[in-house]
């Protein structure tokens, strides 16, 4: 089971590649939103900001979100790590449920390039 620091850096990862896109997907990580992400198995929330490319976690909660964030993902610690080092495809992942992701509308269209 993956910790707490391994999921954060995780995140961190994911920010990095976020960073380094370019065209309609630099555009998509773009957005100005707030996001949390559950970690089920840890009973923990990252919540924090994607914005300017990057997403910047501001605060570790424990429990599930207590705030409804603009982008909610919610999955496993390993799943997150899988996904972040490419070993686990995010829409196999999503179409199983094993990743949950919550937004409006506009904002699942733009994230789908992301992914």
């Amino acid at each position: 089971m993956a910790t707490i620091e391994e999921c954060r850096t995780a995140l961190e990862k994911l920010s990095e590649n976020m960073q380094s896109t370019e065209g309609d997907v630099r555009a998509a990580a773009s957005l100005d939103r707030s996001v949390s992400c559950w970690i089920t198995d840890l009973d923990v929330t990252f919540v924090g900001r994607m914005a300017d490319g990057r997403i910047v976690v501001q605060d570790t909660l424990q429990g599930p979100p207590r705030e409804k964030a603009q982008i909610r993902l919610a999955m496993t610690g390993d799943d997150l790590v899988a996904l972040v080092s490419g070993d686990l495809h995010f829409a196999k992942a999503w179409g199983s449920g094993r990743v949950k992701l919550e937004a409006g509308i506009r904002d699942l269209f733009q994230l789908r390039k992301l992914l």
